[in-house]
Formats: structure tokens, sequence, C-alpha cells
């Protein structure tokens, strides 16, 4: 199997999951409903936790890139038929450093459909009428995943490492500012957006080393609050962090 064979059937295999799971989610309007309900509960937990850093202007850039192109309630869709149409030829459309980001963020993709529709599953087999934050907890108990849960917070800090790496590359950067009017024409304009998003976002943070580690901490401080706290004490963190997330 060639280099860019294996990049692209990796590439496909995350995008199939995900298309998967989108069409399990047109047979069931309550599933697809709680799917966007625990998609928005993490939207805002994450505002709140990342909020000092969404203040910052060095590291704004960084944080609205990984809450609106990894963790966002947006439908990705035309971004992903976007991959999947080219990601045969991806190391020839665009720069060859890119293939490996575009394996990491499809991985990061489906890991987070997957794990927002299995907690969405645990959702509705909770009462109504359960109070939000025990609901979900509870709901993320039942998921269980612990080592998905893991896998994710390692992948996205691979991506940002890459990320990093390749932002001082400044032909990198400058080849893909010219691939803008080209990926238009192309039909990949998401995917476009998504690459210059992230080198934008990496580039004004210079060293991300501080900021790659704050998520690290933070997040592996969440799982292990989630999964292993008391019930009544992952409760009342949650709430708290909820009611901090800016408007």
């Amino acid at each position: 199997m060639s280099f860019n064979t294996a990049f692209a059937d990796q590439i496909r295999a995350h995008l199939h999951s995900v298309a998967a799971l989108r069409q399990g989610a047109l047979g069931s309007p309550a599933h697809a409903a709680a799917v966007r309900t625990v998609k928005r509960l993490q939207a805002r937990r994450f505002r709140a936790s990342y909020a000092d850093l969404a203040t910052d202007p060095r590291t704004q850039p960084a944080v609205r890139f990984f809450l609106e192109e990894l963790y966002g309630e947006h439908d990705f869709s035309r971004r992903d038929e976007q991959f999947g149409r080219i990601a045969g030829a991806l190391e020839r459309l665009f720069p060859a450093a890119v293939a490996q980001l575009a394996v990491d963020l499809t991985e990061i993709h489906a890991l987070t459909e997957r794990l927002d529709d299995a907690l969405a599953g645990h959702w509705l087999g909770q009462a109504e009428g359960t109070p939000i934050a025990e609901r979900y907890t509870l709901a993320w108990r039942a998921c269980g995943a612990r080592g998905e849960r893991e896998r994710q917070l390692a992948v996205v800090q691979h991506m940002g490492q890459e990320l990093q790496r390749l932002t001082r590359m400044r032909s990198l950067r400058l080849g893909l500012r010219m691939m803008r009017k080209p990926a238009e024409a192309a039909g990949l304009d998401a995917l476009q957006h998504f690459l210059e998003s992230g080198f934008d976002a990496f580039a004004a943070l210079g060293d991300a080393s501080a900021f790659l580690h704050t998520i690290a901490e933070r997040e592996a401080g969440w799982i292990d609050c989630l999964f292993d706290a008391p019930l009544a004490e992952a409760c009342r963190r949650l709430d708290a962090e909820w009611s901090r997330a800016p408007a």
C-alpha cells in the first residue's frame, strides 16, 4: 500500500463512520435532538473552560479554531464531502505536509461524532426531569469509552503539534494562500478554510506548547471528574462551569 493510499483509506474510513451515524440519526428525530442537546451542552462547557484564553489576543484565534472547527455545533457535512472527494489526491492538490493533518482531523471528527451519538443514546435513557448536570453525567458514565475519550485528546494534541511545526514553514503557509482560488474553483472551499484557519491560529500563537498543555490538563481533569468524582461533586462542577459560559 502506498503512502498516499494509506492516508486516503484512513480518511475515507473515518468519514464513512460519520456518514453512517448521520444517516442513522435521520430515522430518529428524538435521537437527533438528543445529539444536538449534548453538543450544545459540551460547546457551552468548552466556552466556559477556555474563556480566559478566548480573551487573550494571542490565543483567541486558536481557541476559536478548536471550538468552531473541531468541537463546534456546526454541520460539517460540506467539509466531509470535500475531504472524501479528494482524499486520494490530497497530496497532489495540497502541500504534502497537510496530509497527516487531514487524517488527524477526520479521526477527531469521527471520534467526536461517535461519542456524541453514544452519549445522546444514554441521555435519552435517563428519566425526563432529571437535572441537566446529573442527566449529562449519568449518560457520560453509562457511555463509558474512557479510552476513546483519551484518544480524542491525544489526537487533538498531535494535530496541534503538527500545526505548530508546519506554521514555521513560511513556504507552506504561502503555498496554502496561493491555493485559495484554485480550491474555491474546485469546490474545496470548506477544506481550504479549515486549513487556513488552523495555520493562521497557530502562527499567531508562536510557541503553542503552553496552549496545548492547558488543553491537555483541563480536558484530562474533566475526563477524570466525569468518570470518577462523586456524582454530586461532578454535577456541582458542571453547573458552576456552565454558569460561567459567555453568552
